[in-house]
């Protein structure tokens, strides 16, 4: 490296024999896409920015809530409210100012994906949803990218590299060869129904970063056709050995044309109920005053609900005893819209058509993100 302040700056890599001057070189020239500036994009963020790859892409819609902080540390308390993607843009430019960081403030879609993962080298899937993983799949498929896989839940996290091309053109696995179909609607819990200890997200994001690094650089072992689970609990990891599923490949779309036509919330099983409104209606039932409202959370489940009237049923105790509403319209939350959804179809099952009953899609949690957003502009 030539430029004194940039072998300052990354001095204790280059100083590494496997690493070398030849190794930052690489990660100067490299570009690499995190998708979702979350629990997992944050640490990979950071830690890639700090290591000097090149170009980095960051994309998410999502805007910084107060429960993203115990497990983001790149945000703070007064970010609240604001866009995930510009405030880590801001932070990262400030780490170090010798790479380019591109903002994409937008949720990945089939309309844009194809044309954002195209212009990157790498792709890191730090998303909190099936919906976008199988779109991130399917869409590196189709543009012969590498991506590096990474999830969380609870205490424990997955690290895998999917869809690499050899030097021999040998293509590795990718999620469908493991995950050939979704899972049902409820059937896996997310992190805001199931809860993640903090620091996990930390981790694997950080694992994320290095299987990146070695990727790039050529050094080490990245975990190729091989799937890490990690404990936090107990420290204890393993390494699963991957192999090709004839039927995951075949339901990847076969062209470009049938990607753009996928609907993945669909295929996920996120598409919306017919018992389902969304915040706008759940607004203006609000107004009106002329439904009953009932959480159907748990008791002390963050975040509290201040902003209008409602009855506390957590969904055990709702299916255990005969609720008999004073309303002709019963809607119910919960954190992400899974159990009140599950609430909404069970007071229907038991009361047929003597009253409308609604969850609110996508639950309190997002409810409360889109009034943040709202009051921030």
């Amino acid at each position: 490296m030539n430029n004194k302040p940039s072998y300052e700056r990354y001095n204790r890599q280059i100083q590494l024999k496997e690493f070398g001057e030849t190794g930052q070189r690489k990660l100067s020239q490299a570009k690499v896409v995190v998708i979702g500036a979350g629990g997992l994009g944050c640490p990979a963020l950071q830690y890639l920015t700090a290591a000097g790859v090149g170009a980095i892409g960051i994309v998410d819609d999502d805007i910084i809530a107060l429960t993203n902080l115990h497990r983001q540390p790149l945000y703070a308390t007064e970010d609240i409210g604001y866009h995930k993607a510009e405030i880590a843009a801001d932070r990262l430019r400030r780490l170090n100012p010798e790479i380019s960081i591109v903002v994409y403030n937008e949720r990945l879609t089939v309309a844009n994906a194809l044309k954002i993962i195209g212009a990157f080298d790498i792709v890191i899937d730090g998303s909190d949803n099936f919906a976008t993983r199988y779109l991130v799949n399917d869409a590196c498929v189709l543009s012969n990218k590498p991506f590096v896989y990474g999830a969380v839940s609870q205490f424990e996290g997955q690290v895998s590299v999917f869809n690499f091309k050899s030097s021999e053109g040998v293509v590795s696995v990718n999620y469908r060869d493991i995950f050939p179909i979704p899972p049902k609607e409820n059937e896996v819990m997310n992190c805001a129904e199931g809860g993640v200890l903090g620091i996990l997200p930390g981790i694997i994001g950080t694992m994320q970063a290095n299987e990146v690094i070695k990727l790039i650089t050529g050094i080490g072992k990245p975990l190729i056709n091989s799937l890490l689970t990690y404990n936090a609990l107990d420290n204890q990891s393993m390494e699963i050995a991957l192999i090709a599923n004839a039927a995951g490949q075949a339901l990847i779309p076969a062209s470009i044309e049938a990607f753009e036509s996928m609907n993945y919330e669909l295929l996920c099983g996120a598409e919306t109920s017919p018992l389902e409104i969304d915040a706008n209606e759940f607004d203006q039932y609000i107004n009106e005053g002329t439904a009953m409202i009932i959480d159907v959370r748990e008791i002390g489940e963050l975040p509290g609900v201040t902003e209008f009237s409602h009855e506390h049923v957590p969904l055990a105790q709702l299916k255990q005893r005969s609720l008999k509403p004073d309303h002709d319209t019963v809607i119910l939350f919960c954190q992400s819209g899974q159990r009140s959804l599950e609430a909404a179809k069970y007071l229907l099952s038991v009361s047929g058509n003597s009253r409308k009953v609604f969850s609110l899609k996508g639950g309190i949690r997002l409810w409360k993100q889109q009034h943040q957003k709202k009051a921030a502009l």
